[in-house]
C-alpha cells in the first residue's frame, strides 16, 4: 500500500504532468492559428561569433553590419510577398516607416566625434529587441560635453527579428567589448563611461564586473544605467519550454512568443522565445557575477553607479536592481534614484493599492550605502514634482524643487518611457515635426472600437517618453563644453551620424 506521503507525491506528480501537458497543447495551438510566420520571421542574418567579435575591430563590425543589411534587402523587402507591401510594414521600400527612407537609419551602429581633443568616450548599449535610436538623445549630449560617442548596434538587433533566435547574450557582451575598446582608443587617458538601457544596462555592468578581474579589459570611470535588467520576471526562467513544439518543422510558430506586424522602424514588435531565455540567461551571470565580486572584496574597486528606475516597472524586477546590486554595494560613490507614481493623476482612484506602497517596500532601511534619490510629486495635491534625496550613509532628507510637473492624465513612467524625452519624434508626447520617422507614437490619443487597430491597445497606453527627462540629460552627460557648445546644427556637424 500506498504511504500518505507518496500518494500525495502521486497526486502532485500527475497534476505537474496535466499542467506540462496543457501547457504544450496551448502552445501547439498557438503554432497552429493567429498570424503567420513572414520572411523576417524566417531569414537570419549571419552575425559574427564571439571569437570573431574579439578580434574585431570597429571598422571590420561595420563591414559585417553592411552586409547584414544587404542580405535583409537581397532576402527579405525584394522578396516580400505581395499582401505584406502595405504602408505600415517597416520591411516594405514603399512603407512610410521604411528605415531607409527616413531621415535617418537609427538601427546602425554609430560613432559621434567631436571638434577638437576629445573630453573622454562613452560607450551606449540600447536594449532587447530595440536599436541604437534608444539612447540617441544620451549621445547627442555627450557629444555637446566633448565626448567620442560609440553607440553599437548589439548582435541581432536592427535587421529582422528572426535575428534573435539564434542569438546568445555572449554575443552582446563580445560586442560590448569591442565598443569599449575603440572607445578607449578613441579617447586613451580619458574619462571611460558606459551607458546601457534595459538589457544593455546589464551588459554595461556585467562588462564592468569582469574588468575588475581582467587586465585587458579596459576600466569604466562611470556606470550609467537606465531601466537595467538585473532581475526579469520567474516566467523567463521556464521561456524555453514554450519553444519545445518547434523543434518540429509544423510547430515553428511556436518558437516565438509574439508575432505582431513590424511598424516601429527602430524596434522589433514580434519576440522569440529565445530573446527572453537569454536575457534570462544574462541576468543569471550578471548577478552570479555580482555575488563573486563582492565575496572577493572587489566592489569597492566597481566605478560609482548612476541607476534611474521607475517604481512602476512591468519589465524588469525593480526590487532585484536594489537587492541584488545596490544592497550589495560598499560606500563607493554610487546613486539609485527612482520615478515614483504621480501621486496627483485623475486616475488615482483606479490605481492598485500596492501602487501607492511599492515605493515603501522597496528600499531598505536606512542608512544605506548609496545615495536614494526620488522624484515625486510636492504634495499629494500638486503635480509639481521635488526631489527628495538621502545621501549615503544619512538618514536626513533634503528636498529641491525641480521646476518640472506630472502631467494630470499620466500615472507612472514605464520600463521603455525613460530615456526618450518628451520631443523625441517617435515618441515622445510632443513630438518635434523636423524628423520624419513615419509615425508618432508617443503622441497617439487613441479613441474608438477595440479589434480596429494592428496593435494592442496595450502597446499605445503604455508612457513612451518622460516628462522629467531634462533632469536625467543633466545628471547623466558632464556638463556642455565650450569648446563643443553651440546650436544643435553645430554639435550634428560634428559627428558621423546625423
Amino acid at each position: 500500500m500506498l504511504t500518505p506521503l507518496r500518494k500525495a507525491l502521486k497526486w502532485v506528480g500527475i497534476l505537474l504532468l496535466v499542467l506540462f501537458v496543457g501547457f504544450l497543447g496551448s502552445r501547439v495551438w498557438f503554432a497552429q492559428s493567429g498570424a503567420p510566420l513572414e520572411p523576417w520571421h524566417t531569414f537570419v542574418p549571419e552575425e559574427m561569433t564571439v571569437a570573431e567579435l574579439d578580434e574585431a575591430d570597429w571598422a571590420a563590425y561595420l563591414a559585417r553590419e553592411d552586409k547584414l543589411f544587404s542580405d535583409v534587402t537581397r532576402e527579405v523587402v525584394q522578396k516580400l510577398p505581395e499582401d505584406e507591401r502595405i504602408p505600415s510594414n517597416r520591411y516594405f521600400s514603399g512603407s512610410i516607416v521604411y528605415p531607409p527612407s527616413l531621415t535617418h537609419d537609427w538601427n546602425r551602429s554609430y560613432e559621434m566625434v567631436p571638434v577638437g581633443e576629445p573630453a573622454g568616450a562613452v560607450v551606449l548599449l540600447h536594449g532587447l529587441t530595440d536599436s541604437p535610436y534608444s539612447l540617441r538623445h544620451t549621445a547627442q549630449r555627450y557629444l555637446a560635453a566633448g565626448f567620442v560617442v560609440v553607440a553599437p548596434r548589439l548582435p541581432g538587433h536592427g535587421t529582422v527579428p528572426a535575428g534573435l533566435t539564434e542569438v546568445e547574450w555572449e554575443d552582446w557582451l563580445a560586442a560590448t567589448r569591442l565598443a569599449m575598446r575603440e572607445a578607449a582608443a578613441r579617447a586613451p587617458g580619458k574619462p571611460l563611461e558606459i551607458v546601457g538601457f534595459s538589457n544593455g544596462g546589464a551588459l554595461a555592468l556585467k562588462y564592468a564586473l569582469d574588468a575588475l578581474s581582467d587586465d585587458k579589459l579596459a576600466r569604466p570611470s562611470r556606470l550609467v544605467l537606465i531601466s537595467p535588467m538585473i532581475g526579469i520576471t520567474r516566467f523567463a526562467r521556464f521561456a524555453g519550454l514554450a519553444a519545445l513544439p518547434a523543434w518540429l518543422p509544423a510547430f515553428d510558430k511556436a518558437a516565438w512568443l509574439g508575432i505582431v506586424p513590424e511598424f516601429n522602424p527602430f524596434k522589433y514588435n514580434s519576440f522569440p522565445v529565445n530573446g527572453a531565455v537569454q536575457s534570462h540567461r544574462l541576468t543569471r551571470a550578471l548577478q552570479a557575477s555580482i555575488t563573486a565580486q563582492a565575496r572577493a572584496g572587489k566592489l569597492a574597486e566597481l566605478p560609482p553607479a548612476l541607476t534611474f528606475q521607475s517604481v512602476m516597472d512591468f519589465t524588469v524586477s525593480t526590487r532585484a536592481i536594489i537587492d541584488a546590486f545596490y544592497s550589495q554595494l560598499p560606500a563607493n560613490g554610487s546613486e539609485l534614484v527612482l520615478f515614483d507614481i504621480n501621486r496627483n493623476t485623475k486616475l488615482g482612484p483606479l490605481l492598485r493599492a500596492t501602487s501607492y506602497s511599492a515605493l515603501m517596500r522597496l528600499l531598505p532601511p536606512l542608512p544605506r550605502n548609496f545615495r536614494t534619490v526620488i522624484i515625486t510629486n510636492e504634495d499629494s495635491g500638486s503635480d509639481q514634482v521635488v526631489e527628495r534625496s538621502i545621501a549615503a550613509g544619512s538618514s536626513e532628507e533634503v528636498v529641491r524643487p525641480l521646476g518640472l510637473s506630472y502631467p494630470l492624465d499620466v500615472y507612472s513612467l514605464s520600463h521603455v518611457a525613460l530615456p526618450f524625452p518628451s520631443s523625441d519624434s517617435l515618441y515622445g508626447s510632443a513630438p518635434d515635426p523636423k524628423e520624419n520617422f513615419g509615425l508618432q507614437l508617443g503622441a497617439m490619443a487613441v479613441r474608438g472600437e477595440r479589434g480596429a487597430l494592428i496593435v494592442s491597445l496595450d502597446a499605445l497606453v503604455r508612457m513612451s517618453s518622460n516628462p522629467f527627462f531634462p533632469y536625467m540629460i543633466d545628471r547623466i552627460a558632464p556638463p556642455v563644453s565650450t569648446a563643443q557648445a553651440g546650436t544643435p546644427e553645430n554639435a550634428a556637424s560634428a559627428s558621423s551620424a546625423p
